[in-house]
């Protein structure tokens, strides 16, 4: 192992693969802590591994996204060539998932957004990543994801260094026009974000290997089976975005990877009312990825950036729990429902009378969030205020109120609730499924309404 590299200091041997090893190193004179990739001695540079290891370093390059690894340069001389890159600590998502095989569904659909951010910047410009896995999704300590390794990415305006009728991957995560060699493009990505995120909430891939098939054959012929027969906790809303992304023809998936942000971030939009990154710090904290002392320290850091107008203790993220570090959130304005489409923060009762019909409330109003799966009319006090899903809680009166969710698909639901000054009450359920006799089949043979309430 050489000292120095250009004019970075090698430190010590971070990982090593079968093309590259990557160091770690300090670049001079900046004193900046950098990852360096150096392609492997044995590996000649007029080989296609080499073509491909340098085409990465051009493509990183390009791609100047929070979500991406950044490429800082690229040394090439008569015996090697180097990507220097920045330096994220973290772990990969291969490591989490050994260490926690499967991740709640919030954390796992953050991820799951992130990596889609970058892909659909990368896409916009041409460029199908191709290699999507665990391996190569890094989670900062601080909360951050960042795509990595655009190896054998390829770009439109680029030949490819496969050979017709084969594909370069991982097996287990490719489309099944990857698998088949056709022509690639945003779609197979799609695919593979999709089995990423299954393997997420399940423990599981969705594909694997046994006796009568491989995983290839799977993946092009056979259906997954359900995540929530894998796992009862998913969510019908992550499920139906699940089987959208793993549709066997890529017509059928989504036709673009904003359309599948924009339904992440309508399912996370109740279901985190925090900054994502912080989500991640508490997960990493509560796995023993971070011991206590680093999530504190990380969470500070970022609530002594809320402006002067909010100021915050920091000692308020010291053996911060879920409920706490919402709050926090809250404080700092940090993501909190300013996600949700509506693109604006929640609870100004006036704003709300005045789009609802509902009766301006008092000042020291509290507030009622609804989160219902698969999706409700919501009735409160006889009055209709809000259809689910939304990030926006609703502003009431305190006292006893009550509500019924109504979806013409499954049983009403009928609850009284009692709303205290300036509290916030959560409400989360999953409506029962209609009886057969609800469903009107056997007295009257009469189908239920559509969407709208009762």
């Amino acid at each position: 192992m050489a000292d120095r590299i250009g004019n970075c200091r090698i430190v010590g041997e971070i990982g090593s693969g079968g093309m590259a090893v990557v160091y770690k190193a300090v670049q001079e004179p900046l004193g900046r802590i950098v990852a360096i990739k150096a392609l492997k001695p044995s590996i000649a540079m007029d080989s296609q591994f080499a073509q491909r290891f340098e085409r990465e370093a051009h493509f990183m390059a390009s791609l100047q996204h929070e979500n991406i690894l950044h490429v800082i340069d690229f040394v090439k001389d008569g015996h090697s060539m180097y990507i220097i890159m920045e330096y994220v600590e973290g772990i990969d998502l291969y490591d989490m998932l050994e260490h926690s095989p499967r991740l709640p569904v919030e954390v796992a659909s953050i991820i799951a957004l992130q990596v889609c951010r970058a892909l659909d910047y990368a896409h916009f410009r041409g460029i199908i990543h191709r290699d999507i896995k665990p391996a190569n999704v890094m989670i900062s300590k601080k909360g951050e994801v960042k795509l990595m390794d655009f190896g054998i990415a390829k770009g439109d305006k680029l030949a490819d260094l496969t050979e017709t009728g084969t594909g370069l991957g991982t097996p287990s995560y490719m489309s099944p026009e990857q698998i088949l060699g056709d022509k690639l493009d945003f779609r197979s990505d799609v695919f593979s974000i999709g089995i990423v995120l299954y393997q997420m909430i399940t423990g599981e891939k969705p594909f694997v290997e046994d006796d009568s098939r491989t995983v290839m054959q799977k993946i092009r012929l056979d259906r997954y089976v359900s995540p929530r027969k894998a796992n009862p906790h998913v969510p019908r809303q992550l499920e139906r975005i699940l089987a959208r992304c793993m549709e066997k023809m890529p017509a059928n998936r989504y036709p673009t990877t904003q359309a599948l942000i924009d339904d992440l971030m309508e399912f996370l939009a109740p279901r985190v009312p925090m900054n994502y990154s912080a989500r991640l710090v508490l997960y990493m904290r509560d796995v023993g990825i971070l011991t206590d002392q680093e999530a504190d320290a990380i969470l500070a850091a970022g609530a002594s950036r809320a402006p002067r107008s909010s100021p915050v203790d920091a000692r308020l993220v010291r053996h911060v729990g879920m409920a706490s570090a919402v709050f926090l959130a809250l404080i700092v304005g940090a993501g909190v429902t300013i996600q949700a489409k509506a693109g604006r923060l929640a609870g100004d009762p006036d704003e709300f009378a005045a789009e609802s019909g509902a009766p301006v409330v008092p000042e020291r109003a509290g507030s009622l969030l609804v989160v219902v799966d698969p999706w409700a009319e919501v009735y409160i006090d006889g009055q209709h205020v809000a259809t689910t899903p939304t990030a926006r809680p609703i502003s009431l009166p305190p006292g006893r109120h009550f509500l019924k969710l109504s979806n013409p698909y499954f049983q009403q639901v009928d609850r009284e609730i009692r709303i205290r000054p300036g509290e916030t009450e959560r409400l989360e359920l999953e409506l029962p499924a209609l009886t057969v006799e609800d469903a009107g089949i056997i007295e009257g043979d009469q189908q239920p309404h559509a969407r709208g309430g009762p």
